[in-house]
């Protein structure tokens, strides 16, 4: 009768028996391992599934938020701008819990990272060289990576 690995053997085991015991043990811990790491891999894999599928909501979302912020901009004295102008607050929330944050702001520094300049405004010495001084299209960021650049318009003192 063999003794269990955790109690003490009664008799030593013959050399043959304790080599073969010490190869089952070793392919033992080694499929533990595998599994651990495997158990590791999927979970990253799901949670990066994961963050695709809610960046390209997002994505899909941003078109409907470009649309309020461009009816706004059509009728800024119109009669529904202050509700466009909540309905467009209460989706800046929406995206704000979902991790989306938006970027580009007038006064801003021009950094390409998070900007996209699609106008040039020179001979503005009234503000700092490559400062934001219009923008175009928000930009956003989810999880400190940038979802879509904003598209802006940059001021050059030259």
């Amino acid at each position: 009768m063999l003794n269990s690995p955790e109690s003490e053997p009664d008799q030593p085991l013959d050399e043959p028996l304790a080599h073969e015991f010490a190869q089952v043990e070793d392919r033992y811990r080694r499929a533990l391992a595998d599994l651990e790491n495997y158990r590791k891999r999927a979970s990253r894999e799901t949670e990066r599934r994961v963050e695709e599928a809610r960046a390209s909501v997002i994505r899909d979302w941003l078109q409907t938020v470009d649309s309020v912020e461009l009816a706004m901009r059509m009728q800024p004295d119109g009669a529904c701008y202050d509700g466009l102008q909540a309905v467009l607050q209460q989706m800046d929330a929406v995206l704000a819990r979902e991790g989306a944050h938006r970027i580009g702001w007038i006064g801003d520094a021009f950094d390409p990272e998070h900007h996209e300049a699609v106008a040039v405004q020179h001979g503005r010495e009234d503000v700092e060289d490559r400062t934001i001084v219009a923008v175009q299209r928000s930009g956003y960021t989810l999880a400190d990576r940038v979802l879509r650049p904003a598209q802006v318009t940059v001021a050059r003192a030259d």
